[in-house]
């Protein structure tokens, strides 16, 4: 079961993150790594979010952000994402 939505308004800090399943990695090799930095890129210019801080490791990944509209919960709840 999954745990109940937080609370999100603008401005809010949220630290977002995925692991892989049973510590598998995510990248391949550093032509990927690069390819998620590139998108992450995007995806904050699109969906007007600063990303202050992130951690990538080889099975799992860290994004500090502020969003700056209240957009990014609502797109992974459209996407079913964390249900």
């Amino acid at each position: 079961m999954g745990r109940a939505w937080r609370i999100e308004y603008e401005g809010a800090l949220d630290n977002l993150m995925c692991r892989g399943n049973d510590r598998q990695d995510f990248y391949l090799n550093d032509t990927y790594r690069n390819l998620f930095l590139e998108t992450i890129s995007e995806i904050s210019e699109r969906f007007e979010v600063d990303i202050f801080a992130y951690v990538l490791m080889s099975n799992y990944y860290h994004l500090l952000v502020k969003s700056l509209k209240s957009i990014l919960i609502n797109l992974f709840r459209q996407n079913d994402c964390m249900a």
